[in-house]
């Protein structure tokens, strides 16, 4: 099990490395926003722990970049101020847990085990991009709250695109993923079934989330960076 601390305190940090590396845990402990923000969105974690207030960019700053990425990572937030207005912004932002500061290391050790746990189980059954939510288990796509129906073909499609979120898919991979078959230049089979999705996952949203990159393929990602 791998976690990223990010906590500018250097006793802390210090402390919450050396408690969870004796539990079992890998960590990787950062002390800056920016550096926990590359952390979060360029590493793979079981458990991120984030403390609010942090020089170069603050906690919230980084857990809106991480959910926004479409990273489902759970997350236990830190704050040294017991409000319900910091809490509440919290979880609303995307945080699955906090706790207030001061606290007995053993209560942070029971929220990482009960946080871990959950995290396997929602990783096992969920994608998720930006608003958009595929249920693996239940076969359900939703966008914003919203039921999407997809045939069979489409949902294996979305599903490709959503575990290679931000990667350029080219024509020829998604036609033997998808339809395992070898891709032929003169058939239109794709381009026509990502025209078919697209209708139906980014039709009536501001924001679009598939993307066609000319000459290469397609692309599933919030912010399109190859447009």
């Amino acid at each position: 099990m791998k976690i990223l601390l990010v906590e500018d305190e250097s006793k802390t940090g210090s402390y919450l490395k050396q408690g969870l590396a004796e539990a079992g845990y890998l960590t990787d402990w950062v002390q800056d926003g920016l550096s926990g923000r590359e952390q979060a969105l360029h590493d793979d974690y079981d458990l991120i722990i984030l403390d609010v207030m942090l020089p170069r960019l603050d906690g919230w700053q980084i857990l809106t970049a991480v959910r926004q990425a479409g990273i489902l990572t759970p997350l236990l937030f830190l704050t040294a101020r017991d409000q319900v207005e910091d809490r509440v912004k919290g979880l609303e932002l995307g945080a699955d847990d906090y706790l207030v500061k001061p606290f007995a290391f053993a209560e942070l050790l029971a929220r990482v085990r009960t946080l871990l746990r959950r995290g396997h189980s929602r990783e096992e059954n969920m994608l998720q991009v930006a608003d958009l939510e595929l249920d693996l288990r239940r076969r359900r796509a939703m966008r914003a709250g919203q039921r999407i129906d997809l045939t069979a073909k489409e949902f294996a499609l979305l599903e490709l695109l959503m575990r290679r979120s931000g990667e350029i898919l080219p024509r020829s991979l998604i036609a033997s993923q998808v339809w395992d078959m070898n891709f032929d230049s003169d058939t239109n089979v794709i381009e026509v079934a990502v025209k078919r999705l697209r209708n139906k996952v980014d039709a009536g949203f501001s924001t679009s989330l598939i993307h066609t990159v000319r000459g290469m393929g397609y692309v599933l990602e919030a912010n399109n960076a190859h447009s």
